[in-house]
């Protein structure tokens, strides 16, 4: 993964790598030489430390040039990173280090983080080096040089049992997938890429492989910047942002309050969103605001990074209902299996996404039944050994072979003995007038009958329409048992640490 990223350094070394906000808000520039030299800096400290091959390193940072030399330094030595952010909760991280039991635990130099246990590795990155303040344990050293099939990190995602899992994916993967994403030619050299996720967060080394790897700089957007429109919009004025990757919801508020500063960034020229889907109504805004923009429709998931970058049309068809989700990048080919394993050719028929790849993750981290649900073997050729990756995404092929997403399969809920896909009514909430975003959760109350609750955010000039009025537009197209029988409009939308629909937080709204 090292080499990849900083093959550039040889091309264009005096080029930036990473622009950064600095201590005024001006631009500081890492170029692709400094870069390269900040991870030989790091990677020589870390050596010194003895840790054998494969260990797991905590590294607790948002997304900045030192992060990013901190993770390329733990790639040369064979070490597996583990990114956390800042913002998480103390007992989830003790958690995650109970799991891996790490070498080593770093943080930005600025971090606070308190409370860990007193017997680990700990040291501190930042401009001027890596500050060792507690050195790890004796090690024995078993091994002397990575290979690609060795870990190159660890991302930890919710998982059904309540604990985190920890998703494993090997240098040969990420490369893999890097190679095929590149081949849509999505940025180039001389470009700047803001990255808006988390570090913790897959979708960060997606944008960090995407510009390093098409000699681009990447330019992390400040977290608390991305709470305030405003300074989101101007940040990517000042910085002469070029391309802005993220989920959808990082463009909200911006379209609502900052609609003319954003159609002024001349230079922002491409937005690649993924995580969930762009409600229709904002996708038409942000076409509008940026109408020579190319917009990006990614789809995937952290078990292989991504898999599919479909364009948007421009300008989106007025009786479009859905986007679609492609084809797989260069290198992976999805698949849509039905219910007893056969391969579904036919258009319009639904099934489960699996995907071939070599950019499958090796396996989650102490969990072999869960991996082995994850990972099974080729549907269409089970002799030969290969294993793909089953999902859990619902999806139809449309008449040219292209995909349609459709909601995760365990995302569909029983009403009244009916199977219901949420997705299916979010998107018809959705072509209500005014209505901006949706989200529809099951609300089971004591001794009450489940019913859907519908969640919507409202355009500043829109009236919000009453339950009855919604549900009756509802059931136009849709059974009365998918029809929402609670309704609650909500003034701020709230979301997750990855800029997802907090789901939580609308249940506790409505006391569920």
């Amino acid at each position: 993964m090292h080499d990849f990223m900083l093959a550039w350094a040889r091309v264009t070394p005096d080029e930036p790598a990473v622009i950064e906000a600095g201590p005024e808000g001006e631009p500081a520039v890492l170029s692709y030489r400094q870069l390269e030299q900040r991870v030989h800096e790091y990677a020589s400290v870390l050596d010194d430390l003895g840790l054998d091959m494969g260990e797991r390193v905590i590294l607790e940072s948002d997304t900045s040039a030192s992060a990013i030399a901190m993770f390329l330094a733990c790639s040369t030595l064979g070490l597996t990173f583990v990114p956390v952010s800042p913002e998480t909760p103390l007992k989830r991280l003790l958690t995650i280090m109970e799991t891996t039991d790490p070498g080593l635990y770093v943080q930005a130099v600025d971090g606070r983080r308190e409370g860990l246990p007193q017997g680990m590795g700990r040291g501190r990155f930042g401009p001027q080096g890596l500050l060792v303040e507690r050195r790890p344990g004796l090690r024995i050293r078993h091994r002397r040089e990575p290979v690609g099939t060795d870990t190159a990190y660890m991302i930890f995602t919710s998982g059904t049992t309540g604990r985190p899992k920890g998703v494993v994916m090997s240098h040969r993967g990420v490369v893999s997938f890097y190679r095929g994403m590149l081949q849509h030619a999505l940025v180039g050299s001389g470009d700047r890429v803001a990255t808006t996720s988390p570090l913790q967060f897959d979708f960060s080394l997606l944008d960090i492989g995407l510009a390093l790897g098409s000699g681009a700089a990447v330019v992390p957007v400040p977290r608390d910047t991305l709470r305030w429109p405003r300074r989101f919009v101007r940040f990517l004025g000042d910085m002469e942002v070029t391309q802005v990757n993220g989920v959808p919801s990082i463009w909200r508020s911006a379209l609502r309050h900052e609609s003319e500063q954003l159609a002024a960034l001349e230079k922002l020229r491409g937005v690649l969103f993924c995580g969930e889907d762009f409600p229709l109504p904002e996708l038409r805004l942000l076409q509008q605001q940026l109408p020579t923009a190319r917009l990006i429709n990614c789809y995937g998931a952290t078990e292989s990074m991504a898999c599919s970058f479909t364009d948007v049309p421009n300008p989106l068809p007025p009786d479009l209902e859905k986007l679609s989700i492609g084809f797989a990048h260069p290198g992976a080919e999805m698949m849509i299996v039905d219910e007893s394993g056969r391969v579904i050719e036919e258009a319009g028929m639904q099934g489960e996404i699996h995907l071939r790849t070599p950019a499958l993750f090796t396996g989650y981290w102490d969990d072999l039944e869960a991996t082995r649900r994850a990972q099974v073997p080729d549907p269409l050729d089970p002799r030969s050994g290969q294993l793909v990756l089953r999902t859990g995404d619902l999806a139809y092929r449309g008449r040219g072979g292209e995909m349609y997403f459709c909601g995760r399969v365990d995302s569909q809920v029983q009403i009244r003995g009916n199977r219901v896909e949420i997705g299916e009514v979010e998107r018809k909430i959705l072509e209500f007038p005014g209505i901006t975003a949706a989200a529809v959760l099951v609300m089971q109350r004591p001794d009450r009958e489940a019913v859907l609750g519908a969640f919507v955010s409202m355009a500043p000039d829109a009236q919000a329409p009453k339950g009855t009025e919604l549900s009756a537009f509802c059931t136009e197209t849709l059974p009365a048992y998918m029809a929402p029988k609670e309704l609650h409009v909500v003034a701020e939308w709230p979301v997750t640490a990855h800029g997802k629909t907090d789901r939580a937080a609308l249940a506790a709204v409505a006391g569920i």
